[in-house]
C-alpha cells in the first residue's frame, strides 16, 4: 500500500474568509495530487474517517475544518 498526505491548505481558508471560494484540502498519493473540501477514509469498505471543512457552521469552538471518527484513537 502506498502513502497518502492529506494537508489542510490555511491560505486558501483565509482567502475564502475574504470571500473566495477554494478547495482547502489537498489529498496526495504516488499517482494524483486531488483537491476538495471533504475526504473519506475507508478501511475494508467501511467509512472510518471524514475530514471535513464547514466554514458556513464551523464547530463550537470556531474550527472550521475537523475530522470525525469512531475509531479508537491513540494521542501521543
Amino acid at each position: 500500500m502506498k502513502k497518502t498526505i492529506l494537508h489542510v491548505n490555511q491560505h486558501n481558508i483565509k482567502a475564502n474568509n475574504r470571500g473566495m471560494d477554494l478547495p482547502v484540502l489537498t489529498i496526495k498519493d504516488w499517482r494524483n495530487n486531488r483537491k476538495g473540501n471533504d475526504a473519506k477514509i475507508y478501511h475494508n469498505g467501511e467509512l472510518v474517517m471524514h475530514l471535513k471543512y464547514s466554514p458556513n457552521k464551523p464547530l463550537p469552538c470556531g474550527a472550521k475544518v475537523w475530522m470525525e471518527t469512531y475509531c479508537d484513537v491513540e494521542v501521543i
